[in-house]
């Protein structure tokens, strides 16, 4: 007996030393080991439809003045409007020869920045290529060759894995004389609470101005379809307006830390005219009949909404602050006519944002975004020699870097290598 409950002892004694000895282990930290990343920038040399411009890589955020041209890594080519990041990649919707379709950009460890694989759509009818990504192998995305259809791809591998299985046509389909052209997701692909949302088109133009500020009907209408089986479920209508977002990387709307989804319509005209930011909330699938931000309503010249960004009970969008015109003098695009506004959401005030000149227009490009923690804006102002990146807190900017070689900043992105 004796014997045996030494041996009962010493067993308890080594299992109590081997326990304390795993605690001990289990406290010793596990380094961490921080990935290489890259900051990335584009910016457009010219503005014109080909938008050519560079984009290069940053082992860490630009401080000061940069150039944006660094050869042999950066790539130089065409469609340098803008871009529409996912996770860890950085997609756009053309490649450098600007033609229409989904991109992604590849970055190398050392830098070096290349077209990656191209899925390529349709390019004469605006909006070829419009996409949005649901996860990390399967996306959606619109091909005017086909206007009735939603495709979708794989993003990880950029394939095109076939089309939603449903008839829109047949269920969406307007006889009226007089539209030209109609389709779904020209302008708009949205996911938000297990729906996708889908743009609805019909237009009284054709060919190259299909869709393109010449809505037939006065008002927009947004098809809700299952994400999961493809299925129509219902088509709600914004009221009162035309032209929902628009055909470029800029998707002109934006979900909030709550799940709001907020969406710019431009209004019935190229420059504007019933312009409004409407919102779907969370946990509902129709417009918010309780809520829209009407651009004529917001300032007394006359205009329209090129922008949104939703977060914090608050909106960053600009304000042109005199009329707008087109064509070749006109101050639509190149004009520093666009002012940085911050809107509170509940009242519907309107705050302009100090420490920056009006802008250009961002186009393809987003106006605000959040990066590192930190909301930044798009600054360029050629006349007043400020081109680059500015952080925002409260209604107060501060630069965070300027460029000042390469042309109009176009795009900012942090990536992991």
């Amino acid at each position: 007996m004796k014997r045996i409950f030494l041996s009962g002892i010493t067993f308890c004694l080594a299992g109590a030393l081997f326990l304390t000895g795993c605690k001990d282990d289990d406290n010793t930290p596990t380094p961490v080991v921080e990935k290489p990343v890259k900051y990335v920038l584009m910016t457009m040399s010219e503005i014109t439809s080909a938008k050519p411009g560079f984009v290069s890589a940053f082992a860490a955020m630009p401080t000061g003045d940069v150039t944006n041209i660094n050869a042999p890594s950066t790539l130089q080519g065409q469609g340098m409007g803008g871009w529409r990041p996912y996770g860890n990649w950085i997609f756009r919707m053309f490649n450098s020869s600007n033609e229409k379709g989904i991109e992604r950009l590849n970055i190398a460890a050392d830098g070096k920045v290349s077209g990656g694989t191209f899925i390529k759509t349709n390019n004469t009818i605006n909006g070829s290529g419009n996409f949005v990504i649901q996860n990390a192998s399967r996306g959606f995305y619109w091909d005017g060759d086909k206007p009735w259809e939603i495709q979708t791809f794989n993003p990880t591998t950029l394939a095109s894995t076939g089309k939603l299985n449903f008839d829109y046509e047949t269920a969406l389909k307007k006889s009226d004389a007089g539209i030209g052209f109609q389709g779904i997701g020209q302008h708009f692909l949205a996911l938000k609470g297990g729906k996708l949302y889908a743009d609805i088109t019909y237009s009284k133009g054709t060919g190259a101005q299909s869709g393109m500020f010449n809505d037939f009907f006065p008002d927009v209408y947004i098809a809700v379809i299952n994400v999961n089986t493809g299925a129509y479920e219902k088509t709600i209508k914004i009221p009162d307006t035309g032209s929902i977002t628009y055909i470029n990387d800029n998707e002109m709307f934006s979900i909030d830390e709550r799940g709001d989804l907020y969406i710019v319509t431009q209004g019935t005209t190229a420059l504007g005219g019933k312009s409004k930011i409407v919102r779907i909330k969370a946990a509902e699938t129709d417009i918010d009949a309780t809520w829209s931000l009407n651009r004529d309503e917001v300032s007394a010249v006359k205009g329209k909404f090129v922008s949104v960004f939703a977060r914090d009970g608050k909106i960053i969008t600009l304000i042109n602050n005199a009329p707008l015109t087109s064509g070749a003098t006109g101050n639509i695009n190149t004009g520093e006519i666009w002012e940085f506004n911050s809107v509170d959401i509940a009242t519907k005030t309107a705050t302009k944002i100090t420490g920056i000149p009006p802008v250009t227009n961002p186009g393809a490009a987003y106006g605000a975004f959040l990066l590192d923690g930190k909301t930044l804006l798009r600054v360029n102002a050629p006349t007043a020699s400020v081109n680059g990146y500015y952080s925002l807190t409260g209604t107060a900017a501060t630069k965070q870097f300027g460029v000042r070689e390469g042309g109009a900043v176009t795009g900012l992105f942090k990536i992991e290598l």
